[in-house]
């Protein structure tokens, strides 16, 4: 640092010393600019704080007007609906909420508007979306969801719209207590409509009462009965929509009689308003809907619309139960509501025939499922874990018990099969008379003790077990959603080849292989079991036996792919069976000495026989004298 820098240094320093000792201000001048800016400081704070409490008061007086408006627009709105709803015209102004009561497998959602349930979520369930491409997405499964659903009381009020108010027009207070919701309309001073939901765990039942108290003086004198409405709009929940669509409708249960229902297949009403009835269920393919009475209803009306198609539901299902009513100061309807999956054990559990909507059939086919198939069924998967290997087990042991049977449609194939020697002679000697073949071969079958029809007789008596079996697949809920090798679901079909394009008489946009395979395996069979038969009085039979499994390919490509399982393992044992029968127990040569011991057997013609054989004669006699007068005639 040089000479100069250092002067200037000092004289700065001079500089603002001199400045404090003449120009700064003093104590008592800071102490008064610090008092000065202080009362600023608070006239600001004074201000604002005046001008919140304008504010404040500006909005109070705006919530007083809105308040003042809306109690005048309520009390004049109740003054209008007075005259229409009479007592629940108070009931019918009011603001919407949602309530929600769940468990361990449900939850269910309500609606204060109406008091009825807008949706219930099935927690262990879930519906599979599938899209143009094949690809599956599983979103939760619910039921009652749909807007356009109903479930409403229809009160009988002098001077109402239609002498009726509906519940869905009210509003209810709610109070929820546990797992218990319930829902109160109040009407008039002292009266109320109430409903009670109550859910327990681990089930997917609820107990349900609707109680009418101080409405006697309010509801019409003459009425004896009050009306439920319950409309169901049944969602789309599988897959196979148009399969799902045959095996859902509404059922109900008389009281002392067996359940019925309306048309699977077609657009179906039923009256039975003239007997007490237990309950009523909308049911899908696997879930339902029940309203079950503690007691009993009076009647119901039930009603299914097959909707179109392309519309998002599968059916519109309503039924009209009839609830009694005394004009009692306070009335209970007790029910049960049952919204789940039709388990067997589960509604087997609730009674009073519950298990009857699950559609396994009628008669002795439902019976052949419910108390035979099903509990084998359900040992084998207990002991395999596995539904495709449950149904190979099924299928052996349905096998084994119809092996005497198929025992002995084999023999009496084989011994037709030993006869066609005997008959291509006799066909020889005949060659210009289809008529005197036919008398020449039914003559042969009777004097060698062959009945041609004895391999069918077996196969008839297999038939309800076949049935059964037909109804048992695609309606027990086992299958649904279970896989097997390349089949995703065991209730559907298995896409094994998805198309850009659908083919038409029921084949669908998809190609099931199991369907195919089971389509080859028939054909294997039936060439296999029918090569040595003869069928030269009946040529076309031999070819349309190699048709049928075509047609029916079509018919089977869309069916549960459980039971084209099935039916695939059941051609690959029948396939088995025959050649182990045919070729390791049956002696064909003791076969050929039993016809040869036949025929030296007198022979007594039964009654059908010898009539069968004098309308044969008397038609060749017929056929002789025309050919006589057509020579004469040239």
């Amino acid at each position: 640092m040089d000479k100069n820098q250092v002067i200037g240094i000092v004289l700065i320093f001079a500089l603002l010393m001199v400045w404090q000792q003449f120009f700064a201000p003093s104590p008592e001048q800071l102490e008064a600019e610090q008092i000065r800016q202080d009362s600023i400081a608070m006239v600001d704070r004074q201000l604002e704080a005046r001008a919140a409490q304008a504010e404040t008061a500006a909005a109070l007086t705006r919530i007083d007007s809105d308040t003042t408006a809306v109690a005048a627009s309520d009390s004049l709105l109740l003054i209008q609906r007075s005259g229409t709803y009479g007592a629940f015209a108070p009931a019918t102004i009011g603001q919407e909420s949602l309530q929600t009561i769940e468990n361990d497998v449900m939850t269910v959602t309500v609606s204060t508007k109406g008091g009825a349930i807008k949706s219930v979520v099935l927690k262990d369930y879930a519906k599979v979306l599938v899209d143009s491409a094949g690809v599956e997405t599983k979103i939760p499964l619910e039921l009652l969801e749909d807007s356009k659903n109903r479930f409403e009381y229809l009160l009988p009020v002098s001077g109402a719209p239609n002498g009726i108010v509906r519940s869905s027009e009210l509003f209810f207070q709610p109070t929820l207590s546990g797992k218990t919701l319930t829902l109160r309309a109040a009407v008039g001073a002292e009266g109320y409509l109430e409903q009670r939901y109550t859910l327990k765990d681990g089930t997917y039942l609820l107990d349900y009462d609707v109680t009418f108290a101080g409405l006697e003086s309010v509801l019409r004198n003459d009425a004896q009965s009050i009306e439920l409405s319950f409309v169901n709009y049944l969602d789309k929940l599988e897959v196979n929509a148009n399969y799902e669509r045959n095996y859902s409708t509404i059922y109900y249960k008389p009281l002392n009689d067996d359940a019925d229902r309306c048309s699977c297949t077609s657009s179906d009403e039923v009256d039975a308003t003239a007997q007490p009835v237990k309950w009523v269920s909308a049911a899908n393919q696997f879930f339902n809907t029940s309203i079950i009475a503690v007691d009993q209803f009076q009647g119901v009306k039930i009603n299914a619309e097959v909707l179109p198609v392309e519309s998002p539901d599968l059916k519109k299902v309503t039924a009209d139960i009839t609830l009694a009513y005394n004009h009692s100061p306070s009335e209970t309807a007790k029910m049960q509501l049952y919204i789940g999956p039709n388990d067997f054990e589960r509604l087997l559990a609730i009674g009073s025939d519950l298990t009857d909507v699950i559609p396994y059939g009628r008669s002795i086919f439902g019976a052949i499922n419910r108390w035979v198939i099903r509990p084998l069924f359900n040992f084998f998967d207990g002991i395999t874990g596995n539904k495709g290997i449950a149904i190979l087990l099924l299928t052996f042991l349905v096998k084994l018990l119809v092996f005497p049977l198929t025992y002995k449609m084999l023999y009496s194939q084989s011994k037709m099969a030993a006869m066609k020697p005997y008959l291509e002679k006799s066909k020889e000697k005949n060659k210009d008379d289809q008529q005197a073949q036919q008398m020449e071969t039914m003559k042969m079958y009777r004097e060698y003790g062959v009945n041609p029809l004895g391999g069918c007789l077996p196969m008839v008596l297999q038939l309800p077990i076949w049935f059964a079996l037909y109804r048992f697949f695609p309606a027990d809920l086992t299958f649904r959603q279970e896989g097997f090798l390349w089949a995703s679901d065991l209730s559907s079909y298995d896409a094994w080849i998805t198309l850009p394009f659908s083919i038409p008489l029921g084949f669908g946009a998809h190609i099931s292989l199991f369907a195919v395979l089971w389509a080859i395996t028939t054909l294997i069979y039936t060439y296999y079991n029918t090569k040595h038969m003869d069928f030269g009085a009946n040529p076309m039979m031999k070819y349309f036996q190699y048709i049928m499994p075509v047609m029916f390919l079509g018919f089977f490509n869309s069916f549960a792919s459980g039971l084209t399982c099935y039916l695939l393992f059941s051609n690959v044992l029948n396939i088995t069976q025959t050649v182990i029968t045919k070729n390791l127990i049956i002696d064909q040569d003791k076969i050929v000495a039993e016809l040869e011991a036949n025929k030296a057997k007198p022979k007594k013609k039964s009654g059908f026989q010898a009539r069968l054989e004098s309308a044969m004669n008397e038609q060749k006699k017929k056929q002789a004298d025309l050919e006589a007068k057509k020579k004469k005639s040239r």
